[in-house]
């Protein structure tokens, strides 16, 4: 099925600021706080190197963030015109093949930016941008199905981010067992966090075979497995706390998660309506145990080890 879309009085030149509204600076915090995270649970003297965690903070967000956003409008672009019908592409305020140039300009900027980064750093964007690209574009878009898609995001924003700063802090090294365990755990909690975004979407993605979460298991079946998933998952990340000897802790992201769980028990009441509502209110509380879990093991002896 196509859909077509007009574009009213398109310049030839794209608006600047519709530039950045494709670029939606509101979607880069959860990268560069995962990545923050794992700078911090590498245990090592960030005072000391400032300017590093600031060049991967930058390269996490507003270039690596905003690039998958560029690509993913470009290729979503007919599914925008029936959700989002004012969103820069659609509604013509970046006009013919503005977009796509957009994404592979800032998908190389990215790979330039992250050489001072090392081996490392420099393989840890190349996955990310490989993901970004495979999640929105054909052959791959991962995003034709809830389950591969949301993974795969999840992977890149909390746990390839995370993985990402503290193995750049440790001097270019893969980060130890906890620090990947921690990872993981938060990346698949994040499958949780992207399905409540797709929503708002359900009826464009209905109408052009997109399977988000939303569509395959219906609104309700939707908000229930992402709201499991996100506490599972925090269970599991107090679980290992507690075996690792920081209770407190761990009892400070139980009372975080038990926040959570309340208004979850709301927002399965009426998904469509408060999926919104949940994402803006209770998914602080989730990354806020994100830097509580970093705080926890990074004096744990094995990262002390790692840092010297």
């Amino acid at each position: 099925m196509s859909v077509s879309f007009s574009v009213q009085s398109a310049p030839a030149r794209p608006d600047p600021k519709a530039i950045l509204t494709l670029l939606k600076p509101v979607t880069w915090f959860p990268p560069m706080w995962a990545f923050t995270c794992g700078a911090i649970s590498a245990g090592v003297p960030l005072a000391e190197r400032i300017p590093l965690l600031a060049l991967g903070i930058a390269i996490t967000g507003p270039l690596v963030c905003a690039s998958s956003q560029a690509v993913n409008d470009w290729f979503d672009r007919h599914v925008d015109a029936i959700n989002e019908p004012n969103r820069p592409i659609p509604s013509g305020r970046i006009p013919g093949q503005w977009g796509l140039a957009i994404a592979i300009f800032w998908t190389a900027l990215c790979l330039l930016a992250a050489l001072p980064l090392g081996v490392f750093g420099v393989s840890a964007v190349g996955i990310a941008l490989l993901f970004s690209w495979g999640y929105s574009a054909p052959p791959f878009r991962f995003k034709r199905n809830g389950w591969i898609g949301n993974t795969a995001v999840g992977f890149t924003y909390e746990g390839l981010a995370w993985v990402t700063g503290a193995g750049i802090m440790l001097g270019n090294q893969v980060p130890p067992m906890p620090l990947l365990l921690l990872a993981t755990l938060y990346s698949i909690g994040a499958h949780g966090i992207m399905t409540l975004n797709d929503f708002k979407a359900m009826e464009g993605d209905q109408r052009m075979g997109v399977n988000s979460l939303p569509v395959l298991l219906g609104a309700d079946g939707a908000a229930r497995v992402a709201s499991l998933i996100m506490l599972l998952a925090q269970a599991a990340v107090i679980a290992l706390l507690v075996s690792w000897n920081r209770p407190w802790h761990a009892f400070a992201i139980g009372v975080l998660s038990l926040v959570q769980a309340i208004m979850m028990w709301r927002f399965v009441q009426s998904p469509r309506e408060r999926a919104l509502w949940l994402s803006a209110l209770g998914v602080p509380f989730y990354v806020s145990g994100m830097m509580i879990a970093a705080f926890a093991v990074r004096t744990l002896p094995i990262i002390a080890e790692a840092s010297k």
